[in-house]
Order: C-alpha cells, then sequence, then structure tokens
C-alpha cells in the first residue's frame, strides 16, 4: 500500500517525467515499465560488429605499446555501505538478502511530511575513515539535495554531500605485490562525503516491467574519490582492495564486493607520454571483484590505443560501460552528453555537521608526559560526567591539560589520594586554579607517615571495643569498617594502601 501511495502522482504523468519510463499494474501489483536506451545501446552493440574488435594477441600487443607511446590516467569512485545498525536517517534495519520491502518507512519511501533524523554513527565512520586516509577533516560540513529521477530513489533526490565533503586532501599507501613488479604507491584521496544509497530494481526475465525493492533506499554510504593517480590495472585493482582492508579494520563495513557494501565505477583515459591534457574520460561499472577491475580497465586501455593507433580517437566518446564478465570486455551502458545538472543545494531538513576538537584536550594532556590510560579515565570518566551534567564543552571549562597532568602525578606520586583527588578536580573544573595552590591551601597532602597513620588506627580501635571483638570473633568484613574511621579521623588524608597494612597487622595482633 505505501508503495503504491509513493507512485501514485508519478502514475498521472509518466511521460513528462522520464519518456521511456512506464508504471503499470498488475494482480494489484506496482511495476515499472522501463524501455531503457541503455538497454537498447548495450543491446544494439551485442547485436553489431563492432568497428574494432581486440583479440587477446591484439591486447597483449597493445599493452605493450601503451607502456612507450601512451599513458593511461585512471581514478576511481568507491561506495562503502556502513555498518551500523539502522539506515542513515530513519529507524530502519537493513539485513542484506531480507525479503524486498521489508525494512522501509514513510522517511526512506519519501513520502510527504516525513522528515530525516541523522545517525550518528555515520558521522563517526566518516570521520575514522577521513582519519584512517589522511585527510583534512571539515569541522562545519553539511548535507545537500542530489536532484535526480529514477524509479528506485523515491524522494526524487539523493541526500549527499556537494561543496563541503566531510573530508579531503588525502592519501593511501600501498605496495604492490612481487609478482606484479613491486614497488610503492601513493594514490591522493580528493574527498570523502556522505551520503544515502538508493533502492534497488529488480528486473524480471522475459517481461516488459522492473520491481522495486526499497530496503536498500536510505541505507548510509561513504563515497571515497581518488585523484587520477593510477596507470595500470593492477594498481586500482590493488587500491580497491587497500580500501576493502582499510573499511575492514576499522569496522565500519564488511566490505564485501559480492553484498555491494564496497562498490567501485572506475574512470579511464589516455594520452600520449607527455601529454599534460587528459583523454577524454570512460567510465566502467558493474565491477564486482578486484580481478573484473585489473581486467575491466586493461581491456579498455587497449580498445582506447587501438582507436588512437588507427586514427580513429574520435570514436572514443564520453559515456559508461559496463563490464561483461563472461565476454571479458566492456559494452556501452548509456553516451553522456555533458557534465550532469544535479541541481544541488542544502538539504533544509538537517543541521550542520559541526565536530568538535577535543580529542586535543588528549592530546595536549598525555604530550605533556601524563599516563596515557590515567589521562583517558580521567577525561572520559570524571570530567566528561562533569561536561554532560553542566552542558559544557571540553573549550568551556577551567581545567588546563597542564593542571589535569599535575592532578594525575600527584595521585600516582602519592602527594594526595585519588578520593581528594576527586573533590580537587571538580573545583579546578569549575574555578580553574593549580592543584600545587589548592593542597597547600586546603593542607590536603596525603599523610604517609607509618607512625602518624598507627596512632590513629590505635585510637579508632580502642574507641570501638565491641567492633574489634567481632572482628577478632571472625567477622573479618569489619576491616572495611575500621578503615573508613581512621580515614574520617584523617580527614581522608591517610595513605590508603599504607592504612590498611597497618590496620590488618594491628587487629591481627592480638588474636
Amino acid at each position: 500500500m505505501m508503495a503504491s501511495t509513493l507512485f501514485r502522482t508519478i502514475q498521472i504523468h509518466p511521460f513528462l517525467l522520464y519518456p521511456t519510463t512506464l508504471f503499470r499494474r498488475r494482480n494489484g501489483a506496482l511495476y515499472c515499465t522501463m524501455k531503457s536506451t541503455q538497454t537498447q545501446t548495450a543491446t544494439q552493440e551485442k547485436q553489431q560488429p563492432s568497428k574494432v574488435k581486440v583479440s587477446q594477441h591484439t591486447q597483449s600487443k597493445t599493452l605493450d605499446k601503451i607502456k612507450r607511446d601512451y599513458e593511461a590516467v585512471i581514478g576511481i569512485e568507491t561506495h562503502v555501505q556502513l555498518s551500523t545498525l539502522t539506515k542513515a536517517f530513519c529507524s530502519c534495519p537493513y539485513n542484506y538478502g531480507s525479503q524486498p520491502n521489508t525494512s522501509i518507512c514513510p522517511i526512506c519511501m519519501g513520502l510527504p511530511g516525513a522528515l530525516p533524523v541523522l545517525n550518528s554513527k555515520v558521522i563517526e565512520f566518516a570521520v575514522k575513515l577521513g582519519l584512517a586516509l589522511n585527510c583534512k577533516l571539515s569541522l562545519n560540513s553539511k548535507f545537500d539535495r542530489k536532484q535526480y529521477f529514477y524509479p528506485d530513489l523515491p524522494k526524487g533526490y539523493q541526500i549527499s554531500q556537494f561543496d563541503i565533503p566531510i573530508a579531503t586532501g588525502g592519501y593511501i599507501d600501498l605496495d604492490l605485490p612481487l609478482e606484479f613488479g613491486g614497488g610503492h604507491r601513493k594514490f591522493g584521496i580528493t574527498r570523502v562525503h556522505m551520503e544515502e544509497d538508493a533502492g534497488k530494481l529488480l528486473h524480471s526475465g522475459n517481461e516488459d516491467y522492473s520491481q522495486v525493492d526499497l530496503n536498500r533506499a536510505g541505507v548510509p554510504l561513504l563515497e571515497i574519490v581518488s585523484e587520477p593517480d593510477m596507470r595500470t590495472g593492477i594498481e586500482a585493482a590493488e587500491y580497491a582492495a587497500e580500501l576493502q582492508r582499510v573499511v575492514r579494520y576499522l569496522g565500519i563495513s564488511n566490505g564485501n564486493m559480492q553484498e555491494g557494501s564496497l562498490r567501485c565505477d572506475v574512470n579511464v583515459s589516455i594520452r600520449p607520454v607527455g601529454q599534460l591534457e587528459f583523454g577524454t574520460k570512460v567510465e566502467i561499472k558493474n565491477l564486482n571483484s578486484f580481478s573484473s577491475i585489473n581486467r575491466a580497465i586493461d581491456f579498455e586501455i587497449s580498445r582506447q590505443v587501438l582507436f588512437h593507433s588507427q586514427g580513429q580517437s574520435d570514436q572514443i566518446v564520453q559515456e559508461t560501460r559496463l563490464w561483461e564478465e563472461g565476454a571479458q570486455k566492456t559494452v556501452t551502458m548509456r553516451k553522456k552528453e555533458g557534465l550532469s545538472d544535479y541541481r544541488y543545494f542544502p538539504e533544509p531538513d538537517l543541521p550542520e555537521v559541526i565536530l568538535s576538537q577535543v580529542a586535543e584536550y588528549f592530546d595536549a594532556t598525555i604530550s605533556s608526559g601524563a599516563d596515557i590510560k590515567l589521562a583517558a579515565n580521567w577525561i572520559m570518566g570524571d570530567i566528561a560526567a562533569y561536561m554532560k551534567n553542566e552542558k559544557l564543552s571540553i573549550n568551556e571549562i577551567k581545567l588546563t591539560p597542564q593542571e589535569l597532568v599535575e592532578l594525575i602525578a600527584s595521585i600516582k606520586g602519592g602527594t594526595i589520594s585519588g578520593k581528594i583527588g576527586k573533590e580537587i578536580l571538580f573545583e579546578l573544573l569549575a574555578k580553574g586554579g593549580t592543584v600545587k595552590g589548592l593542597i597547600e591551601e586546603k593542607d590536603l597532602v596525603q599523610i604517609a607517615d607509618p607512625i602518624e597513620i598507627g596512632k590513629m588506627v590505635d585510637k579508632v580501635l580502642s574507641e570501638n571495643p565491641k567492633q574489634l571483638g567481632q572482628y577478632r570473633g571472625g567477622k573479618t568484613k569489619l576491616q572495611g569498617f575500621f578503615a573508613g574511621q581512621v580515614m574520617k579521623l584523617s580527614k581522608g588524608k591517610a595513605n590508603p594502601g599504607l592504612l590498611n597494612k597497618i590496620l590488618l597487622e594491628k587487629l591481627n595482633a592480638e588474636s
């Protein structure tokens, strides 16, 4: 019913929206009939003999020739599906292989009045990947609407990022396998941005309609756009494999190409060696393995070089081609007249994405010599709780990283106890000051003299003969009672370790 409602208005004037698409009903279900020019073009190319046929022998010779006369320029756009529990802008789960249209709601169906709410894990995963790829993070970024019509895009636009992506200007380092010549490579990363996935069209074998499954609509993606730094198919395949290793290590995606969790679109052009100007770019889709990436690029390079060598470079046009695994060749999917006008504009239903620099506080603390584990515990524990209760950011608290270092050192060195350290902490957070100043002002220096602590223990034991008798009668849990009384007497300044040692000795001395 919801899917029927979704396309009710589109049915009224389908030809005005997409001339080659028809919506029709059969047995009460909605079908999308696509008499696509893309399919026709690919079919025509299959039926008609190509002007240039590339045999295995010719391809081998061509690849040898390109090393001398031509240079391939290759860039890759990679979509990584994130392993979040729910979709990017709604609470629907996504499970690969689930029954069609079982994980949908008004938000991912694009129904009127439904508003998106950003899944914070998407930002967390984007930041992790941006840092792993050595990118510069945008502390203020935003979402945009990318306008285009397609049957599996129910809203008529995709929520993406346009001019201010969350991460830019990175790179990835890798070493090529020795069997492919070895050597170190560094490939630039233009940008990483967040966006949502579209649905999926299920094409019928002999029928003239397609079914729409919206389970995948709204699933969070990260798109990674490389610089055109690759020159061979093996370099591109190794780049994609390294990305897979990175996202799996970070735990942000399973990276399974066969499930569509990692999808690569490759752009290939060639130019004479020494020429700075790029050649005509051809995009290749339908690449579902690293070996397919390698073979598809090598084939496309051979195809383009052969056109150049025969004086038919004008036959290389800007287009999208599909890799046919069975035929081991690329075929035309659709021609591109020019750059698409997606009419981007800021997404009005989502706020800006603003990143804070909390990690700088931690970095400043440990760079000043603090114990890493203790610093992390203080910041993530008591300091984070104080910030939450007072609704403050890390930049608004009065405690400086240097004073946190001093506080940790004072506790670790035995100058003050952990209990007193917490009392000092909250005063430093609220009012500022120095650790040493507060210790001296409030006379908080820890008592570590065994003789002085022994006198306090004797006093407590003499004032509590009943409890002492019970302890020596077998109720050993009363040790905690005596320790608490000594701490109270010392105003919390007795060294806990030394206190317990002396207390046990005296409790058991006359038993």
